[in-house]
């Protein structure tokens, strides 16, 4: 054959009656039908010197004669490759390989390569077994993995089938089944990994430390993790700081913490070395727990057996001592960082800002990023984003505008995350507008609104009462296909209730209901709520039997609603009912459902049903509010029982719940009733005692206290120091002067008040003149008066039929029959009577 090949002019165009164009056998991309045995004689055979009459020999002729390259590139070889099966490749490789191994690999390499041969698994074995032998080992993994990752899980006992009876005595036969074991274990193929090692074993074949590893790693969630440990102390294989660090790292994602500190003092006892990395894995673990002392221990036992921390250790402490609050020892390792060599990273400076975000300490957070940037680091997305949250979180928003401003000037694009921040932020502070433009600045940078971007707007429009503007910005959002979730339901929902559209908010409602799109029990409190606040109780409950109805579990806030609208319509027996049907459907009352059931017998002076609803929520172990104990003292105080109240006021401060303005003001009320206005300023004194801000309702209470029970010229004297402490005063505070000095006769002050409380700003009604012009009438103070009926008609607000017949009748007793003309005059002047 060699002498016809010398004859061609192309030598590499072989001639036709060489060519066995064989049909494309479906088994050039499919897994070899023969058995391993034959597979076995097939290459035992191969091994001899090929018939050079046959395809083989052809190409093995080719390629001693002119080179793999060369004779790949030839006519002759494109042809015959149409016609190679598996069995004729292994035949070729296994040839090469032991006439030249580079050979062999080479072959191998370029029939997959340049003509995406998918070679059997007898060749991908050999090849390995020849790459062993020179020690390539980065490439025999290759072929290995490749292999392991095409025939997947569940192939390992064919593969050793293949191995034992096909290539038992070769002399690197241990290290491709190792290999073997370690590619199915990098694939995660847990249990195809495990039956090497099992076929292994019984060859009393070494697997290695690094194969043990692998397969430990993956079984680190697993109780097995233990039988794997245990057989590679069996094995004798010496282990190594990662298999430690793998063992630690299994426990504690096992929760098991305390046998990963067993078994690391375990390894520190043997001397066996121990790893920076299991320490990091500890102290991490301990530090979510948020046992950051323990963590800290840990820190210093790594530095006793001289491992030095890395950036790493620092950060898991810093990170943990943020999380707990503790910014000052945060700052303090940092600063330990630097002095012993450690540089800190950009990690450490954003634990660090995050945490002083997190404690709203924005300025701590900007010492922070300063010192990041003196040590050259620039401030990423991430920093950027921190900053930015912080700011919004503390209420100021100005500055994480600014911050946007910065970010885009420095060429970063925001997040939907920071953008949805931001839109928060102003929506709480009702800049629904900007918020709004944000939104269109989002879509120029092509950022993609979600869910959530369109929801806080919603929520924010609804907010602020624009609920049709919400409903378009909806309809917008549904028509991107952006579909809305129950939160944005809720918040048009809510929106139409508290604008008091409750008809468009059932409608609306209805819709959902129809479109399948209310499998939440919240949209239904939202709603029965709305018809509850509008006093339609009927229209809740039959709501209440609808989702009932529908299987839908109701909650303790769908009873608390009910029971809030039978108290509300002085139903109480119906709410007081409710409380078993709570227990039937295996719900516990909370302390909003008790409070608001004491409530209602407050208002009907039921201080029996009261604390019986209190001993109730004692025994089933439901903490009362401040709230709680507020109604409780204005049930004692409408009884009249001061000295109860009193007493009540001091057991709530013993159970830690400090009463607010409103406890205080109910029982000030209610000394300035009993005349004790002595024991009324007590009480204003210790709220300020407390650092409790009196209200204008707590000194409106005084100053009515003070007119009726006390002195008039103390009130006097309390109103114009409250003035001079610039105090918000209401109107109240000035009427009840007016009123209290023209009951005393005192006209010229009760001008003065009325005066002042104009000056303040006050607008002076019909009513305020009418209360002050019929004091007047009663005491026969004509002139007085008249002063005010002209003061009256000089603000420009017309007299009422009420006082023009007191004033007669005042003038008529004093016999001013002048002063009764003029007045009937002013009358007909405003049509009050006819000429």
């Amino acid at each position: 054959m060699l002498h016809h090949l010398r004859q061609w002019k192309n030598p590499l165009h072989f001639p036709a009656r060489f060519r066995t164009l064989l049909p494309l056998s479906s088994i050039l991309f499919t897994k070899p039908s023969v058995s391993a045995a034959k597979l076995q004689d097939e290459l035992a055979s191969s091994s001899a010197i090929p018939n050079t009459s046959d395809t083989v020999g052809e190409i093995l002729a080719g390629l001693r004669s002119f080179g793999l390259r060369r004779f790949f590139c030839g006519d002759y070889f494109r042809t015959v490759f149409l016609t190679l099966n598996w069995t004729q490749v292994d035949q070729i490789i296994n040839v090469l390989r032991v006439e030249s191994p580079d050979f062999a690999v080479d072959f191998f390499h370029l029939l997959k390569d340049r003509y995406q041969f998918r070679h059997s698994r007898a060749s991908r074995f050999i090849v390995s077994h020849v790459l062993a032998e020179k020690k390539r080992f980065k490439e025999m993994q290759l072929v290995i993995k490749q292999m392991v990752e095409e025939e997947g899980s569940g192939s390992a006992p064919s593969l050793c089938e293949l191995l034992l009876n096909s290539f038992r005595e070769w002399d690197s036969n241990n290290v491709i089944w190792d290999m073997l074991a370690f590619g199915y274990s990098r694939f995660e193929m847990v249990q195809d990994a495990l039956f090497v090692l099992a076929k292994m074993k019984d060859l009393n074949m070494h697997v290695s430390i690094q194969t043990h590893n692998n397969l430990l790693h993956n079984l680190r969630h697993a109780e097995t993790m233990w039988d794997m440990h245990a057989d590679i102390k069996d094995s004798g294989t010496p282990q190594n700081e990662y298999t430690h660090s793998i063992i630690v790292d299994g426990l504690c994602e096992q929760s098991r913490l305390q046998d990963a500190v067993s078994f690391l003092q375990d390894v520190e006892g043997k001397d066996t070395g121990l790893s920076i990395v299991s320490f990091n894995t500890i102290m991490s673990r301990f530090c979510t727990l948020g046992f950051v002392d323990v963590a800290k221990s840990f820190f210093c036992v790594m530095l006793k057996y001289g491992i030095f921390p890395d950036s790493y250790s620092y950060n898991i402490l810093i990170h943990g001592l943020c999380v707990a609050g503790s910014m000052e020892e945060a700052l303090e390792f940092k600063n330990d960082m630097e002095k012993y060599g450690v540089v800190p990273d950009i990690v450490t400076y954003k634990i660090l800002a995050k945490g002083f975000q997190l404690l709203g300490l924005m300025s701590g957070a900007w010492k922070v990023i300063q010192d990041m940037l003196l040590k050259g680091f620039n401030p990423d997305l991430v920093t950027y984003t921190i900053l930015i949250c912080g700011h919004c979180q503390i209420g100021n928003i100005d500055e994480g505008l600014k911050l946007r401003e910065e970010m885009l000037s420095q060429g970063f694009q925001l997040s939907v995350i920071s953008y949805s921040i931001l839109l928060s932020s102003l929506c709480k502070s009702q800049r629904v507008e900007e918020a709004l433009r944000l939104l269109y600045e989002m879509e120029t940078f092509g950022l993609k609104p979600d869910t959530i971007t369109y929801s806080i707007l919603i929520h924010g429009l609804c907010k602020k009462g624009e609920v049709q503007r919400a409903i378009h910005l909806y309809e917008e959002m549904c028509s991107r296909r952006i579909f809305p979730n129950y939160f944005t339901h809720g918040a048009i929902l809510l929106g139409l209730c508290e604008k008091g559209n409750i008809s468009e908010a059932n409608n609306y409602f209805d819709n959902l209901i129809a479109n399948d799109l209310v499998d939440d029990i919240a949209l239904y409190n939202i709603m029965m709520n709305g018809f509850v606040k509008h006093g339609n109780i009927e229209k809740a409950v039959l709501l209440y039997k609808r989702l009932v109805k529908k299987g839908i579990t109701p909650s303790i806030v769908t009873f608390n609603t009910l029971i809030h609208g039978f108290c509300k319509n002085n139903k109480l027996g119906e709410a007081r009912s409710l409380l078993d049907i709570i227990r039937l459907h295996g719900l516990v009352p909370s302390v909003v459902t008790y409070t608001t059931l004491m409530n209602a017998y407050c208002e009907e002076g039921n201080m029996h049903g009261m604390l019986e609803l209190l001993w109730e929520m004692e025994a089933k172990a439901v903490m009362p509010t401040h709230i709680t104990y507020t109604i409780l003292i204005k049930g004692l105080c409408k009884q009249g029982r001061l000295q109860e109240s009193v007493q009540l006021l001091e057991d709530m401060r013993a159970v830690g719940l400090p009463p607010d303005q409103i406890t205080y003001n109910t029982i000030i009320q209610c000394c300035c009733k009993a005349g004790d206005t002595r024991k009324a300023f007590q009480l204003h004194n210790e709220m300020l005692l407390h650092n409790l801000e009196p209200t204008s309702v707590t000194y409106n209470v005084l100053i009515d206290g003070l007119c009726i029970y006390g002195d008039l010229r103390d009130a006097d004297r309390l109103l114009v120091s409250l003035e001079n402490q610039k105090l918000n005063l209401t109107k109240v505070a000035y009427t009840t002067m007016v009123k209290a000095h023209c009951a005393k006769g005192d006209v010229c002050r009760a001008v003065v008040f009325f005066r002042k409380m104009v000056e303040k700003g006050f607008k002076a009604s019909i009513r305020d003149y009418s209360a002050v012009i019929n004091r007047l009438c009663k005491r026969r103070l004509i002139n007085e008066t008249k002063y005010f009926f002209c003061m009256m008609l000089s603000d420009g607000i017309s007299p009422d039929e009420d006082i023009c017949k007191a004033m007669l009748n005042a003038f008529h007793q004093e016999g001013d029959l002048d002063s009764i003309s003029e007045l009937l005059g002013e009358m007909i002047k405003f049509g009050l009577v006819s000429d």
